[in-house]
């Protein structure tokens, strides 16, 4: 270990000699200098020198940025945020791979761009959702400026979950719609038909119950909808919702098709409950006449007193 972190000094050492200027030498070599400060910044990752392997990268980037060799700079930023990742430090370790996604997109290759913001994204989810959702965002952006929309939906999918999480569904509501209108897009018409579930929950866990009928309506245009069992499940929850029915929606709610979803969209449906506690279907009368009047609806005969 001793040896390695000698070797990193070395290399610190001869990276400042190629950045001095002398009467004969008017500019410092930031290309030498660059790859010395790498050097040393393996060193000392070898060393378990985490600290000192995070300085000698952003000495890297800093000589990079020098000799406007953005990519390589962005590469050395992300290096020192994998550094503070290592030692726990992920807010700071997201902010240098956040400043590297810039320099990437300054360089012309968006797409690196996108997948070190999903990098970022993943990095800090245990931590803080409402930061991942603005990574997931933005690299999400990134993708659909380049018109690659299969990627920047899977990103938009992953705010809109994180966004349902937080019990944020105003603005899950809106993501949700930004990726149904994506996957219809593509043509990916099934997963269509699953956010169309994910809207409806969101919708109705909003106490939006209009939203949520209108998004149905929406996706009746949507090829191979009508007469889906998604479509059939959705028609029965909103009839159950809208009458008040809590069996109908516990039933629709607890079926393969909504309890399998996603874990944040299946725990929705769970969760889910009609205005007011609901009511309950009467019994079937004894003897199973269907014409026959519930007992609590027979008329008293002495209802209105003895006189």
């Amino acid at each position: 270990m001793a040896q390695k972190i000698n070797e990193a000094h070395e290399h610190i050492a001869k990276a400042e000699k190629y950045l001095k200027t002398s009467f004969m030498k008017w500019k410092p070599d930031y290309d030498s200098a660059a790859s010395e400060y790498s050097k040393a910044a393996v060193a000392f990752k070898n060393a378990k020198q985490l600290e000192q392997a995070k300085d000698a990268y952003l000495q890297e980037a800093e000589a990079h940025s020098n000799n406007r060799s953005l990519f390589h700079a962005a590469k050395a930023f992300e290096q020192a945020g994998m550094m503070l990742k290592d030692m726990q430090r992920f807010p700071e370790a997201v902010e240098y791979i956040e400043k590297a996604s810039v320099m990437y997109v300054e360089n012309g290759t968006p797409d690196t761009a996108a997948m070190a913001l999903d990098r970022a994204g993943k990095l800090i989810e245990p931590l803080d959702l409402v930061k991942a959702v603005h990574l997931y965002q933005q690299a999400a952006a990134v993708f659909e400026n380049e018109e690659r929309l299969r990627q920047a939906v899977e990103l938009v999918g992953k705010a809109s979950r994180l966004l349902v999480r937080q019990q944020k569904f105003d603005e899950a509501a809106v993501s949700l719609q930004k990726e149904k209108n994506m996957y219809k897009e593509i043509e990916n018409y099934p997963t269509c038909f699953k956010k169309t579930i994910a809207q409806v929950l969101v919708h109705l866990h909003r106490g939006d119950y209009v939203a949520a009928e209108k998004c149905v309506r929406e996706s009746y245009s949507v090829p191979g909808f009508s007469g889906s069992e998604d479509c059939v499940a959705l028609e029965q929850l909103l009839q159950g919702y809208d009458e008040r029915d809590e069996e109908q929606v516990s039933r629709v709610c607890g079926s393969p098709l909504l309890k399998y979803m996603d874990n944040d969209y299946a725990k929705l449906a769970i969760s889910l409950t009609v205005p007011g506690g609901g009511k309950k279907k009467p019994p079937a009368a004894a003897g199973g006449d269907p014409g026959a009047v519930p007992a609590e609806e027979e008329e008293d005969e002495y209802a209105g007193g003895l006189c």
